[in-house]
């Protein structure tokens, strides 16, 4: 019997994007853990000391109000950028004249810096000067805070009267959510554009010839036929959004995070204990593998979705 030769040749050109994620990936997300078990600074290793930087999570008020901030980011964002890059697909994809330009303009803020979109929305926020304000002016709003504005959106809609904590988030972390949203609104819209494109066009003509309505055939026919492309947005915009830094970094501060700390999100606490003052990166390891199980634990709930996709 002759043995059959293996064939190494396909494993060599697999081996170099292999050891990227190895070295870059699999090997940083090791090291994290071992070192949330030690007392780690950036100057060197410590003693053992087990479970005691998880334990003190609980019992931080810091990492709770970024949890509170991160979530909200999450809760907003997540479901507006679904919608409003679903309703701006239907209508690149009702149109026929000029779909290209208005599909390169829609994508051109997703290959934009976010240094250079952050300092402009920056501007646009400014109180004084800021577009936005000139823009309330007009219809006779009094200038708003935005980016040191700490109160919540619903306290400053319903007034004082509502609670604390039903004030949702600070008009200051509304306003990364606005930036957040535009900034991925091409990139959602693109792939929603694909999603209906894909949709065969005698289904609508059916429903029409049926006297279905607009309504009953975006409902009947586009909806289901369009989940996969929404349980994939679904999924990377939860994960994307759980990772905002930057705009974090470039429009809010001194001290970043600000005002009060309502914009100061899970991420941004994390290198704030790792190479902040206190350059605790055990601590800072520790809050890197919590929130590493949250967005998995949030990315296997809504893979119970998927059984409700229409493939």
């Amino acid at each position: 019997m002759v043995k059959k030769k293996i064939d190494f040749g396909p494993y060599l050109y697999l081996l170099p994007a292999l050891l990227i994620v190895v070295v870059f990936r699999l090997v940083p997300i090791v090291l994290s853990f071992l070192v949330s078990f030690f007392e780690w600074t950036i100057n060197g290793a410590g003693d053992f000391i087990g479970f005691n930087n998880y334990t003190k999570l609980l019992s931080d008020p810091g990492f709770w109000q970024s949890m509170l901030n991160t979530f909200y980011l999450v809760i907003f964002v997540v479901p507006l950028s679904l919608i409003l890059s679903l309703v701006f697909a239907n209508f690149l994809n009702g149109i026929t004249r000029l779909r290209a330009f208005f599909r390169t303009v829609y994508y051109i803020p997703t290959v934009t810096s976010m240094v250079a979109v952050s300092i402009v929305w920056k501007i646009i926020f400014n109180q004084q000067t800021g577009l936005m304000n000139y823009l309330l002016g007009l219809i006779g709003i009094d200038p708003l805070g935005w980016l040191a504005e700490s109160r919540g959106i619903f306290q400053l809609m319903f007034g004082d009267g509502v609670p604390a904590w039903a004030g949702g988030p600070s008009l200051a972390l509304f306003s990364i959510i606005i930036l957040t949203i535009w900034k991925g609104l091409g990139y959602n819209t693109i792939i929603y554009l694909a999603g209906l494109q894909n949709i065969p066009e005698t289904y609508y003509e059916a429903a029409s010839i049926d006297g279905a309505s607009k309504f009953t055939r975006f409902y009947k026919i586009t909806l289901p036929l369009v989940s996969p492309t929404t349980f994939y947005v679904l999924m990377m915009t939860t994960i994307t959004t759980f990772q905002v830094f930057s705009q974090i970094y470039l429009m809010t501060g001194p001290p970043v995070g600000g005002p009060l700390g309502t914009t100061k999100v899970i991420v941004y606490y994390l290198f704030e204990q790792g190479f902040g003052e206190s350059q605790n990166l055990s601590y800072a390891s520790a809050i890197a593998l919590v929130v590493f199980f949250i967005i998995l634990g949030l990315t296997l709930f809504q893979r119970k979705l998927e059984k409700k996709v229409h493939y």
